[in-house]
């Protein structure tokens, strides 16, 4: 296993209740992604799904999906209906992450009430989780990805992504893929798939279409509503969708996720079952890759950069706003070098913190105003040279005469802001608190921490009630797994004068205040 801070590593963590995933370049966090079981992902899930009503106003429909919100269909997400119902996609592929795919569309002429009616059933993907009060977003445009390729049905011809640039490569990957595929399907080739075989496409395509013919069996014989099929969970469709030869090694302190990542590379990709390692050391793995520190900072407003520079990040409803701002550093050389090097600066990490937090929506960033015109074309050029690295689709407008730019990130799931915390009860909602769940996997981390490098056995846990009826409800089998686990006695302690988002350890034996002696580093 290496621990060097070179290259691209996927780290994954596993615990009982949160599976995460950080993608580390350089030693530095980019990438964060986290599952709870109340929070499962279902982007890519495909359903059987009822219309219960249609709005031609809006040219769209609302489509019940059996999840507490119907699901909003807008016109522009409804495939292009053609005789039979086929339609078919440009050459070029822009979409490359797993996520469902979107083809460009002529203009349509027709409106949604031509093509749906209430009750009617139709076979919809999930394209956008609920955000907020907003319910999900679906497409009929179905699109199931593999390994090397993404298989369209009901619709024609093939896509390419666009980060394969050699047009010979590109006319034999067609080629092979043109006798391959099946007929009344498209496909799209993943980047993944430049220099790949006949054979590999050929099992990807094997798989995928055997795929499609068991949930089309089971939307026969199952009433709408009805989930059809479930997308592959976070870890496997992180290591289907990112793992290759550019990724250093996959590290997971899972035995069982461990297990699971090598099946499924020993059939599609063995070549890559050499980078998968299992974790075993004693302290956790994200305090050994640093990781858990660059986390305990995500969600700070102030986000610091180089020589005393910082920029500060405010997350709304609508949208979300960005200040850059000097600081202490005031430069050695003219002022408008000085203020062109705090914006450069100030474009990578404002790049790195929209995938670290997951920032989607419309973004305004307001960089420090410059005088000259090729100054201001130095910082879009660098920013947009950043925003490459990101998976997410963006679009960005050139810096404005107040030094705006505005910009928008796909945005397919709620950030993480709404993940790890929660309104703040004290304040109508204003501000945020860390959630009472993220606060008891904070304390379980500690204790691991503990177990490490603690002289001690027993301790005090001194904690908000809402926090400890996580820990002690339902028979403190939370709390008991923990103890269990680690071998420790915890008495639970519950105050009302105790932050929600706070938690304090108190040594058993000593009665010190041991809460800052584990904590991440």
């Amino acid at each position: 296993m290496n621990d060097g801070d070179a290259g691209t590593k996927i780290v994954i963590n596993v615990t009982d209740y949160e599976s995460r995933i950080a993608i580390i370049e350089e030693g530095r966090l980019v990438e964060l992604l986290v599952e709870r079981p109340e929070n499962e992902r279902l982007v890519g899930n495909i359903y059987k799904g009822k219309v219960s009503s249609v709005l031609p106003g809006l040219q769209a429909a609302f489509i019940d999906i059996g999840m507490d919100k119907n699901a909003f269909l807008h016109y522009s997400d409804v495939g292009d209906f053609e005789g039979e119902g086929h339609f078919t996609f440009y050459d070029e592929a822009e979409d490359d992450a797993g996520e469902p795919y979107h083809h460009p569309k002529k203009h349509l002429s027709r409106r949604i009430s031509d093509l749906f009616k209430k009750d009617q059933d139709v076979l919809v993907q999930l394209i956008k989780e609920p955000i907020g009060e907003k319910g999900p977003k679906v497409t009929t445009e179905i699109s199931m990805p593999g390994r090397y390729l993404v298989l369209v049905p009901g619709s024609s011809g093939i896509g390419i992504s666009r980060k394969i640039s050699n047009w010979g490569e590109k006319k034999r990957l067609r080629g092979i893929v043109n006798k391959l595929c099946p007929e009344g399907f498209g496909v799209i080739i993943r980047t993944v798939a430049e220099g790949k075989s006949e054979k590999e496409f050929k099992a990807d395509i094997g798989l995928l279409f055997r795929l499609w013919k068991k949930i089309s069996s089971r939307s026969e014989k199952h009433p709408a509503p009805v989930l059809l099929h479930r997308d592959m969970e976070m870890t496997s469709s992180i290591i289907r969708d990112l793992l290759s030869s550019e990724i250093e090694s996959v590290i997971v302190d899972s035995k069982k996720e461990y297990r699971n990542i090598r099946n499924y590379l020993r059939m599609v990709a063995p070549n890559l079952m050499n980078k998968v390692d299992l974790y075993s050391e004693g302290i956790p793995i994200f305090d050994h890759f640093h990781v858990e520190a660059q986390i305990e900072k995500m969600l700070d407003r102030k986000v610091w950069i180089a020589k005393g520079s910082y920029i500060v990040i405010d997350q709304t409803e609508a949208l979300v706003t960005i200040d850059v701002n000097t600081g202490k550093f005031v430069g050695k050389r003219d002022n408008e070098a000085t203020l062109l090097n705090t914006n450069l600066e100030a474009a990578k990490e404002i790049a790195r913190q929209m995938r670290l937090r997951d920032i989607g929506g419309i973004l305004i960033i307001d960089f420090i105003d410059m005088k000259y015109n090729e100054s201001k074309r130095r910082l879009f050029d660098e920013f947009k040279r950043e925003l490459k690295k990101d998976r997410s689709k963006t679009f960005i407008t050139q810096v404005s005469d107040l030094g705006l730019i505005e910009m928008t990130r796909q945005r397919v799931r709620p950030s993480l802001m709404h993940t790890f915390s929660e309104p703040c009860p004290h304040c109508d909602g204003i501000g945020r608190v860390l959630s009472n769940e993220t606060v008891a996997i904070k304390i379980e981390r500690w204790f691991k921490r503990a177990k490490v490098a603690s002289e001690f056995n027993s301790f005090q846990l001194i904690v908000n009630p809402e926090v400890g009826n996580i820990l002690i409800g339902d028979n403190a089998g939370r709390l008991r797994l923990i103890t269990e686990k680690l071998g420790f006695h915890i008495d639970v302690i519950r105050d009302t004068t105790t932050h929600p988002a706070e938690f304090k350890v108190v040594a058993g034996k000593t009665g010190a205040n041991i809460t800052n002696r584990y904590v991440p580093s």
